[in-house]
């Protein structure tokens, strides 16, 4: 019979365990960290903080060899820049590009001796299919709401070494959230780790993502003698069908706390030579040695509280095999240098499975286990040139709905939705995207003069819409950007395509009217 037990170990209790096995607790680097709505968290705050690509240009992408450019055209290898990624990328659409702002390659998303770059999915989503994304002697780095898939080291095509994401050589800052990392099989079927770091990898969060259907979920550290990687944070993550490496840790600091970890088939946190993990508030589901020692005698260390161990069992003691279990205790103290709320395990399945991984609108918890829309956008500041806002929702504006007998479309529709239903006058009809965020257009055949957009939600549907551009379609050129729908101005532009592309949202969006005005 499954039974639930939480193991919470008091400061008396702990301080006891690390007394009695004779160690030393550990007193981590302090810094000011932020963790502001919407912006990175964890130990990706330090060492100055992670922003990507804030207070630089936005550009959009569909293809690999799209990004590579993006990279290649900026004034220099740190000039900030936000790249939104919709579509499949893929090795048919993945080439190298060259300047002197990039070092980029065939057949991956490489992030080479670069640094202040944002990769975020948009619209209908970006997929990276059997393409990994590969960050080397880079930094302060924001990869988000992406897929990344099916990445392969041996069979065909092959990319980034079997990673779908990878740190190396000399990396700092890096934020990887909302993201969805999924592989078909293990080392047998050509697949690697799905989060790597190694070589001086250092101050990276991963949160709100999904790890799932692979034999390696991640390492930090290559070897026992690659101890230079650390602090880094894992939270509010989902694991699911990882065989071991949930992660593995050599030599360095990490935490893991709110994440819910779903059939561990061989081990799961996996800290030593001498590394040294803080581990809290995470709930373990029908998974077996979910932490502990392992593959060999160089002991890690740990510091557990507040988990929940939900049907999970230990194997036995034995050379090269060291689990935590069946009664986990700490056998170190971490000391975490930044702010951080915790929600309680016992609902971290729930609000893990409602804000983790790509798609889900960038939704986080409040620290109660209720899921939020963040107030500020995680890609940083808007350009100047795209000034924010909030609209609201007051009377109509005078002149004529130009969206009436216009044309319209968009980058994507859910089943029983239609384009034309924001343009037909009728409150009762209504377009939805497929998922959480995408592009709804109304275009003319000759230019038109707009400066007002009225949006308004179907009934039932109020506030769903959080974040959003307005888009010049023929330029691409963001006219204005904010959150919540209702009446929404910018200077007059002559166009015959408009777009309202919603980049987070509280659920699926239902738009019945996308209204325009010359005044």
């Amino acid at each position: 019979m499954r039974r639930a037990i939480a193991w919470r170990l008091n400061t008396a209790l702990a301080t006891a365990a690390v007394v009695g096995l004779g160690l030393v607790g550990v007193a981590l680097p302090a810094f000011q960290a932020s963790a502001a709505a919407g912006g990175a968290t964890g130990f990706a705050t330090g060492n100055g903080g992670t922003t990507g690509g804030a207070g630089g240009s936005t550009v959009r992408a569909t293809t690999g060899t799209a990004i590579h450019q993006a990279l290649c055209s900026r004034a220099s290898s740190s000039t900030p820049i936000v790249i939104q990624v919709e579509g499949t990328i893929n090795h048919g659409n993945t080439t190298k590009v060259s300047g002197p702002s990039c070092n980029t390659n065939s057949g991956l998303i490489e992030l080479k001796q670069i640094s202040n770059v944002t990769i975020v999915g948009v619209g209908g989503g970006a997929v990276f299919d059997q393409l990994g994304i590969h960050i080397r002697e880079s930094s302060n780095i924001i990869v988000q709401n992406v897929t990344v898939r099916n990445v392969k080291k041996s069979g065909s095509p092959t990319s980034n070494g079997g990673d779908a994401i990878s740190m190396e050589s000399d990396v700092r800052n890096v934020w990887v959230d909302h993201v969805t990392l999924e592989a078909s099989g293990g080392e047998d079927e050509g697949f690697d780790g799905l989060f790597d770091m190694k070589d001086n990898t250092q101050y990276v969060t991963l949160s709100y993502s999904v790890l799932r259907n692979s034999g390696r979920g991640g390492l930090i550290g290559s070897s026992e003698s690659d101890l230079s990687n650390s602090y880094i944070t894992f939270h509010h993550n989902l694991y699911e069908n990882i065989d071991s490496r949930a992660p593995l840790l050599r030599g360095g600091v990490a935490h893991m706390f709110d994440n819910h970890y779903v059939s561990l088939n061989k081990s799961g946190i996996n800290s030593r030579a001498g590394a040294r993990a803080k581990v809290e508030n995470n709930y373990f589901e029908d998974s077996k040695d979910v932490l502990g020692t392992f593959y060999t005698d160089e002991m890690g260390y740990w510091q557990v509280a507040g988990n929940v161990f939900d049907n999970v069992t230990w194997s036995a003691p034995g050379a090269e095999n060291h689990p935590a279990g069946p009664d986990p205790r700490s056998t170190t103290t971490v000391s975490i240098p930044y702010s951080y709320s915790l929600d309680p395990a016992n609902c971290v399945p729930d609000v893990v499975r409602r804000t983790a991984g790509a798609g889900k609108g960038l939704q986080v918890s409040d620290g109660s286990c209720t899921p939020t829309t963040p107030t500020a956008t995680p890609t940083g500041p808007t350009p100047s040139a795209t000034p924010t806002t909030t609209p609201t929702t007051g009377p109509t504006p005078g002149g004529t709905n130009l969206s009436i007998g216009a044309g319209s479309d968009g980058s994507s529709k859910a089943d029983g939705t239609s384009y034309g239903n924001v343009r037909d006058g009728d409150l009762s009809t209504y377009w939805s995207p497929n998922g959480t965020t995408g592009d709804i257009s109304i275009k003319w055949s000759s230019a038109r003069t707009v400066s007002v957009i009225v949006i308004r939600e179907a009934s039932g549907s109020a506030g769903t819409i959080g974040s959003w551009q307005v888009v010049n379609g023929g330029t691409g050129a963001v006219l204005k950007s904010g959150t919540g729908a209702g009446a929404i101005t910018f200077s007059p532009v002559s166009l015959s395509k408009i777009t309202f592309r919603i980049t987070g949202a509280t659920g699926v969006p239902k738009v019945a009217e996308f209204e325009t005005y010359a005044a």
